[in-house]
């Protein structure tokens, strides 16, 4: 872990730690929103360590509170994390190594840890970044899960205080910084365009993965230049 740290550079380390501040509030309003629903508190917190991944712990979450059954909330899930398999080809060179380092990395594969990855081209400053990014947000996430969970049955109404809009917020605030490049703000705005027109046609999680085939057209917008 100390080898992490001297690897990392010291921006990396500072976003890295403003980012498990804010999922730190969003995994605190996530168990309190489950709590304050309804559920038991060992609900979020057992999805927190076994699956770790706030979107689809959100959507899971959205399709038991609004009357779903387990089967189509675990579906939702699972339809909405296919993604991380993508994730998990991009960061393929930092898990390299004996077998249970490579379970337990790809149990941190997710967007920030992706994002901070993405940043770096050598290959020691991207395991770095890797491993540095989902250790911390693995360790903040499931201990503000268990805050907002024992906070839930206070808080009474969490929409009230706009919690839920708190995991777009810092997926936004990854996404933003990144948009200075015109070929990725090019494939960003093509893939939300696609995914909000899908929206309303298609079950959850499937206009995320809609949305990749916006990586296409600046490579077509090249060819055809």
């Amino acid at each position: 872990m100390r080898s992490l740290w001297r690897t990392s550079d010291r921006g990396t380390l500072r976003d890295i730690a403003l980012v498990c501040l804010a999922d730190a509030l969003v995994g605190a309003s996530f168990g309190a929103i489950a709590v304050a629903g309804g559920l038991p508190a060992w609900v979020p917190i057992s999805m927190s360590v076994l699956v770790f991944a706030g979107g689809a712990q959100f959507a899971a979450l959205a399709v038991v509170l609004s009357g779903g059954g387990a089967l189509a909330a675990v579906a939702t899930g699972l339809v909405l994390n296919s993604r991380l398999l993508l994730f998990g080809f991009a960061v393929s060179d930092v898990l390299d190594g004996r077998r249970r380092t490579r379970l337990l990395g790809a149990h941190l594969v997710m967007d920030e840890a992706l994002a901070f990855t993405m940043r770096h081209q050598d290959r020691a400053r991207r395991r770095a970044a890797f491993w540095t990014c989902g250790i911390a947000l693995f360790a903040c996430w499931n201990i503000s899960v268990v805050l907002g969970a024992m906070a839930g049955e206070a808080i009474g109404d969490t929409d009230a205080l706009g919690l839920d809009a708190a995991f777009p917020a810092v997926l936004l605030a990854l996404v933003v910084p990144a948009l200075r490049d015109p070929r990725t703000r090019t494939a960003a705005l093509t893939g939300a365009a696609i995914a909000v027109a899908a929206t309303p046609f298609l079950p959850p999680g499937l206009p995320v993965l809609l949305a990749l085939t916006g990586l296409v057209v600046p490579h077509l917008l090249r060819k055809t230049a």
